[in-house]
């Protein structure tokens, strides 16, 4: 304390502290001075730097706003391009789906159109096979399949030939029945039609193996139709009644067809019996024949009453003429009276309209001339 004092109180010591402070000053200042001049160069280079760093951030900095526009324009574009497109497969899809909505429609339709042909076709085909079932029942029993034949061999006969040309189960004088007999003229005289066949051995023919198996179905075939021809030659060819043929009928042409291809000496063997072998076509052919001979041997019988027919015919014919010229003559007349009325019609009418005009010139020069 008392130091402080007498510093305090010593204007010398006051001012050389003053002095030295000042001194310590400017030494602190020279250098501060000193190394700031030491330091100004490397902060101006930083300074520049930095300052050039900021122009080349804001180059960038606008360089990438240009690149984010561009992007931003070029990804717009894209979008853009990208929803036409997208729009066009778009329609394009929706055209192709509607057409093949329109098709796959029409193709069920018709689809549907064909099956229900289809099912009308399977009824059908039902309907066939219960038919088939039937027949084959019917066939399968010798005296129904016989009651098939006769009715067949009754309707190709009745639309062949007048009812009064034919009798169905007749009786002949040996007493056998036949199904049908055709009354034909003399020669060659009423003809027999049997309507049996042997069914059983063609199924069996047909139901065979080849080999042996075939062969004697052939052979049991063969000697079940010579059989059936030598009796239908033994029952229904009757001298001095009957004609010296009789026809076989066969229900079936696949029979008929088989006899014919395969066993040509069965056929022959017929024909020496005099006894043919026809199915439904050949039949119905025979008959068709057979009525064109009916139908001229009718023709002869009658030929007097139609050369009598034709006299009455011929003397109707003169009378007629006699009668159209009586006629004639009687219109002949007829047209000469209306000619002369209409000459009096007309002179009537003269004479009607001079009467009106009172103009009796002409009609004196009539009276005197009818006074002459």
């Amino acid at each position: 304390m008392g130091d402080a004092s007498t510093l305090l109180n010593d204007p010398r010591l006051l001012v050389g502290a003053v002095l030295a402070v000042i001194l310590l000053a400017m030494v602190l200042s020279i250098r501060a001075a000193n190394r700031a001049a030491r330091l100004s160069g490397p902060l101006m280079q930083l300074a520049r730097r930095v300052e050039a760093l900021g122009e080349g951030q804001e180059r960038l900095a606008g360089g990438l706003h240009h690149v984010t526009e561009a992007q931003l324009q070029s990804q717009g574009a894209m979008m853009e391009l990208m929803e036409k497109r997208l729009a066009e497969v778009q329609g394009r899809m929706s055209e192709s789906l509607h057409g093949s909505a329109r098709r796959t429609a029409h193709s069920l339709g018709e689809l549907q159109e064909r099956l229900k042909i289809i099912d009308k076709a399977q009824d059908k085909i039902s309907r066939l096979s219960g038919d088939v079932l039937s027949l084959q029942d019917i066939l399968s029993n010798k005296q129904t399949r016989g009651a098939f034949g006769e009715i067949q061999l009754n309707d190709i006969v009745g639309k062949a030939l007048p009812p009064d040309a034919f009798t169905l189960q007749a009786t002949l004088g040996n007493g056998r029945r036949a199904d049908c007999l055709i009354h034909m003229p003399q020669p060659p005289g009423p003809i027999v039609i049997d309507a049996k066949f042997p069914l059983e051995a063609y199924e069996a023919l047909m139901r065979a193996d080849m080999g042996e198996q075939k062969t004697r179905a052939a052979q049991a075939f063969r000697l079940s139709v010579r059989k059936h021809l030598r009796d239908i030659a033994s029952r229904y060819i009757v001298e001095g009644e009957t004609a010296d043929s009789a026809l076989m009928f066969l229900p079936s042409e696949a029979v008929y067809a088989e006899l014919h291809a395969n066993h040509p000496e069965v056929v022959r063997e017929g024909f020496a019996l005099r006894v043919w072998i026809v199915s439904p076509t050949t039949c119905m052919a025979v008959l068709n024949t057979l009525r064109g001979v009916l139908k001229d041997a009718r023709m002869r019988e009658q030929a007097g009453a139609i050369r009598r027919e034709l006299a009455l015919l011929a003397s109707d014919v003169d009378r007629l003429g006699t009668r159209v010229g009586n006629l004639d003559r009687h219109f002949g007349q007829a047209a000469r009276d209306v000619a002369e009325i209409r000459i009096s019609a007309e002179k009537a009418g003269n004479r009607a309209r001079r009467l009106d005009a009172f103009d009796f010139s002409e009609g004196e020069e009539a009276t005197r001339v009818l006074h002459r």
